[in-house]
């Protein structure tokens, strides 16, 4: 981690598997606080494995700091409630 993030809050869609994860990896390993969020909290299919959980366990085995949040983001309201989600877990 080179800490040129440090002190920042970024929240990731679909950060469960893909570009999403990839992205959420990336901006902890410069020492940002990241808020992961998708729909994926259990793995339902085999040939698209991974999990917001999972994310956010790999940024903590790796030193950084995450939460997992479950949005829907065709959901108004799961929208708002991810960005507060994220501000009440990592700040503003």
């Amino acid at each position: 981690m080179t800490g040129r993030l440090a002190g920042r809050a970024a929240i990731v869609t679909g950060a469960s598997r893909g570009l999403g994860r990839a992205i959420a990896l990336a901006l902890a390993a410069e020492g940002a606080a990241v808020a992961v969020a998708g729909r994926t909290e259990e793995v339902w299919d085999d040939r698209l494995p991974g999990t917001i959980g999972e994310t956010v366990a790999d940024i903590g085995a790796a030193g950084g700091r995450a939460v997992p949040v479950r949005a829907d983001l065709t959901d108004r309201e799961h929208i708002a409630r991810l960005v507060e989600s994220a501000r009440e877990a990592l700040g503003p």
